[in-house]
């Protein structure tokens, strides 16, 4: 190094979580102690100019994922400093290859002296080098038990039922007075729901998704972002633009958290210097059953579970899938049926015969309207099998007034339960207004959040009136005594979700060209 001029000195500073606990017995772990000690040797040193100073704060000494550790490295090796100063050499790094990298190898390379004062690290020291060694492999094996002791303490709250992620998913809010519980966010938590109704109505990912982004439901990560979470999100677009995916609806389609599980260590990082995340088998996840409020009732979920695996992809130009997508199949080679459209009529076509690929004898489409009636018919013959009709008539003319009574007041008590609602709207509304006034949400979220409040206080009072409407329909004419049984009795026609729930498969067989008939085999859920 040049003797005739003062040598050029940047300091480096760190704090890390870990060692703020220290602080307590240890005050020179601080920045404000470690930025005196290196001045302090700096003043006592002649030759030493002050440059510059990099400072860390709670990041760990492990790899370089520090922005001023980076920006330290870069003006070594464009020649801007001729001595790193630090408190340790772990202060720089506790990683024995980030060590043996800059400190033993680039810093010789860039005619760089590195100094740490209180382990007395000096590559100027001959014979100094060992003792860095050394002092890197310990520094290394602390940050190796501090990864195994946070590793353990975050196994032991998932096996325990304790949420350990910063962020609830879509639909929840961490509880304020626990940060480890997961509670109720009324408003997302009503998308949730009426995404499950959706998908169970027919509609597939990309319908749902749609639906949604025309409505101007903000997505997940926006919904957040909107109600002041910082949330990193990786994307060329910017927030607003960022809409609802297919894969969105389809993760929280499957997400157990919905009805009060929690799946935990789905995936973790290579190390504790490889940040790279890996899936880990679903043996290793840790499941922990009801430990929050569920939005979603369980058979619900383990329909959409069901009818996940039955699916075919939706029609693009609805979003929806049709009547029978996953359950009609070839009775010669039981490969699916495939719709197929034309301008007269939509058809079914076995998938293992169409285009120039024809395998299988079953060449010949049925007519999806033909096959929609005949299982039909064939679910109203199952549904006799489970009635009586006579049995039943006797049933509900002994019991139409107590039907009635029984309706009236099942109507009235909704009718409560709605007005306690509106009740508890209004004490949100002042409690949203009072963190408005207190700063604690923006203007705008607060005029979000006071429009969906006005759209839920119509509803609640829109629902209100139809049911007063229905109890004095209810008592002015005896609607049970003009419902004509068969209408109690007999399905007039068929949706996704009947279909889901009557039958399980569905077999087409070949045209018999004789006798123009072909057989159908439907098997269904109940026996």
């Amino acid at each position: 190094m040049n003797s005739k001029r003062k040598l050029r000195v940047g300091i480096y500073l760190r704090l890390s979580n870990e060692d703020r606990d220290k602080e307590k017995n240890d005050d020179s772990e601080s920045i404000k102690n470690q930025r005196n000690m290196l001045i302090d040797y700096i003043s006592k040193n002649p030759d030493f100019l002050l440059i510059d100073e990099y400072c860390d704060e709670d990041l760990s000494g492990a790899g370089t994922f520090r922005p001023e550790f980076e920006r330290l490295i870069k003006d070594c090796e464009s020649k801007k400093i001729d001595v790193v100063l630090c408190k340790s050499q772990s202060r720089f790094s506790r990683d024995m290859e980030i060590v043996e990298k800059y400190i033993n190898n680039k810093f010789k390379e860039w005619n760089i002296r590195f100094i740490g004062l209180s382990d007395n690290a000096d590559t100027e020291v001959l014979g100094n080098k060992k003792a860095r060694q050394i002092n890197g492999l310990v520094n290394e094996w602390y940050l190796e038990d501090v990864s195994n002791d946070i590793k353990s303490a975050f196994y032991s709250k998932m096996k325990h039922g304790e949420f350990i992620s910063p962020f609830a998913p879509y639909g929840y809010d961490i509880d304020p007075n626990n940060k480890n519980k997961l509670i109720i966010d009324s408003v997302a938590s009503e998308i949730v729901q009426k995404i499950f109704k959706l998908y169970l109505s027919g509609f597939g990912f990309t319908g749902i998704a749609n639906i949604l982004n025309i409505k101007k439901i903000p997505c997940p990560s926006l919904y957040k972002y909107k109600k002041g979470i910082k949330l990193n999100v990786i994307s060329k677009k910017s927030r607003e633009e960022i809409k609802w995916t297919p894969n969105s609806i389809k993760r929280i389609l499957k997400n157990e958290v919905y009805i009060g599980n929690l799946i935990q260590g789905k995936r973790t990082t290579l190390s504790y210097k490889n940040h790279k995340i890996i899936k880990k088998d679903k043996n290793e996840w840790v499941k922990s059953l009801n430990t929050h409020e569920a939005i979603i009732d369980e058979e619900t979920f383990k329909n959409v579970q069901n009818a996940m695996k039955e699916r075919t992809k939706a029609m693009i130009s609805t979003g929806t899938v049709h009547l029978f997508s996953g359950k009609v199949f070839c009775l010669e080679c039981k490969h699916c049926m495939r719709k197929k459209s034309t301008k007269k009529h939509d058809y079914l076509v076995c998938s293992n015969c169409y285009d120039l690929y024809k395998k299988c004898e079953n060449k010949s489409s049925i007519r999806y309207d033909k096959l929609e009636e005949i299982i039909l018919n064939k679910i109203n013959d199952k549904i006799k099998l489970f009635y009586n009709k006579e049995e039943l008539k006797k049933i509900i003319n002994k019991n139409i007034m107590n039907k009635n009574i029984d309706k009236i007041e099942s109507l009235e008590k909704q009718i409560i339960d709605l007005q306690n609602q509106i009740s508890k709207s209004k004490r949100y509304l002042i409690n949203l207004y009072n963190d408005k006034v207190n700063g604690l949400i923006t203007i705008e979220q607060f005029n979000y959040l006071i429009s969906n409040y006005e759209e839920e206080n119509d509803s609640y009072t829109n629902l209100i009136y139809n049911i007063k409407r229905k109890i004095n329909y209810y008592k002015d004419k005896g609607q049970e005594n003009n419902i004509r049984f068969r209408d109690f009795f007999e399905l007039k026609k068929l949706n996704k979700i009947i279909i889901d729930e009557f039958i399980s498969k569905i077999y087409v067989g070949k045209d018999n060209k004789k006798n123009n008939t072909r057989n159908i085999y439907v098997i269904f859920n109940y026996k």
